[in-house]
């Protein structure tokens, strides 16, 4: 049947992402606003001074190689590092990934002092917060890439928040690998199982369209209102029988919004999947991309996303970074996590995102406090992580013995000194070269 060569295209795909455990490696993505250092205001991608504009002169100063969509540069890849642009114009950068989080912080860090000066010469800094602390998404422009027009079509008739998610929100972004499906299905259970917590430990969205936000975990009530069917936590994440084919049935079943064909770029609309993909002869790129256009709290590729945390500043950015590769690639805290959160079900997790919502840290999640649970993982973290790697959990530490979020950090300078020095307060800086 097509239905069984589908699936098996679908899982060959998957398992062609195992790797050994000697062979882990750990990658990391940071979106962040590009702002006015004056007005706050985001940086359009058009005209004079543009986000457009300055990926074509870092493109050209690096000696990359632009990615363009017709005559617009939207990015650009170059030795470790990939930059990208969302919806709203964000800028995004990922960096290739590595065994060890210093070489991560190292990437970063040289990539970062070769942007600063040249958004430096605008007024403009990279600033990372969960949302757009000034910019309304009404006053923002959608990107000149076809593939988010086609996006920004279909979601009008999907959740109340969709476009808040494509052109308002930014968050860190962490992949690790797995070793084969067992290995799989355990990380993807705990991962999700730990999203609640996640989702809370780093809310740092204080601001929601220009004014203060009275509730919490902003970023997880955007993704729950963005598309039910391709947006939060999974169901299947805590069926006894998840598997690849189980995950792939989830992909088969979803619409992909758009695809490429014949190098053109048409609508799908509510088309499902495997109702447009043809296992004979459509690439591994198409499978990719149907992957890639769902947005659970944990989303599978050849490896792992985490995607429940909001846009931090450095270097609080690489607390997430060392957080999930000291819970995930530690066999001991696979099992202590497992042992505890063994029994959480897929309506204990919502139970879960709906009191952190209302409650923050103080929010319960079974029988427990979020901020012990906080506490209780971060506890096995210092235990899963080399030497030279402990000392990026220090961040996310002093928060929680203070029993804070970045959120509350900013709102109480916001309280104190006013917007313009709580948002500057976020922007990205790094250590100058000794």
């Amino acid at each position: 049947m097509k239905y069984n060569k589908q699936i098996d295209r679908i899982v060959n795909y998957i398992k062609s992402g195992e790797k050994k455990k000697d062979d882990f490696t750990v990658g990391a993505e940071f979106e962040n606003f590009i702002i006015d250092k004056d007005t706050l205001k985001t940086a359009s991608y058009y005209g004079e001074n543009g986000v457009g504009e300055t990926l074509a002169e870092l493109s050209k100063n690096l000696n990359a190689k632009p990615f363009f969509d017709g005559e617009y540069v939207l990015g650009f890849e170059k030795d470790d590092w990939t930059v990208s642009t969302e919806p709203g114009s964000q800028f995004e950068l990922s960096i290739k990934s590595k065994k060890n989080i210093v070489d991560l912080v190292n990437s970063y860090e040289d990539f970062i002092r070769i942007v600063e000066p040249i958004l430096a010469k605008k007024n403009q800094v990279l600033i990372s917060l969960g949302y757009h602390p000034k910019t309304t998404i009404d006053e923002i422009k959608i990107l000149p890439k076809e593939r988010y027009s086609h996006m920004f079509n279909y979601f009008k008739n999907k959740g109340t928040m969709a476009h808040n998610m494509m052109k308002g929100t930014a968050s860190v972004q962490v992949a690790i690998d797995f070793y084969n499906e067992d290995d799989f299905k355990k990380k993807y259970f705990l991962g999700s199982a730990l999203s609640p917590v996640l989702y809370t430990m780093f809310d740092n969205s204080f601001i929601f369209e220009s004014k203060p936000y009275d509730s919490n975990n902003l970023r997880q009530k955007i993704w729950e209102n963005t598309d039910s069917d391709r947006s939060g936590v999974l169901p299947i994440a805590f069926d006894k029988d998840l598997s690849y084919e189980k995950y792939a049935e989830f992909i088969l079943n979803s619409p992909p919004i758009f695809m490429e064909k014949d190098g053109e770029i048409v609508s799908t609309g509510d088309t499902l999947f495997k109702d447009l993909f043809n296992p004979d002869t459509d690439s591994d790129d198409d499978i990719f991309h149907a992957m890639s256009i769902v947005f659970p709290d944990i989303r599978l590729k050849k490896y792992l996303e985490f995607r429940m945390m909001d846009g931090l500043k450095y270097p609080l950015n690489f607390s997430v970074v060392a957080l999930i590769k000291a819970l995930f690639y530690s066999e001991d805290n696979l099992n202590i996590l497992y042992e505890k959160f063994k029994d959480a079900s897929y309506k204990d997790v919502i139970d879960a995102k709906n009191s952190t919502q209302q409650l923050g840290l103080n929010g319960e999640y079974l029988g427990e406090k979020i901020y012990d649970l906080e506490e209780f993982i971060l506890n096995l973290a210092t235990k899963g992580l080399a030497p030279d790697e402990v000392k990026y959990l220090d961040p996310i530490i002093e928060l929680s013995n203070n029993r804070q979020r970045p959120r509350d950090i900013f709102e109480n300078s916001y309280k104190k000194y006013g917007l313009n020095k709580a948002v500057l307060e976020n922007k990205i800086e790094v250590p100058d070269v000794q």
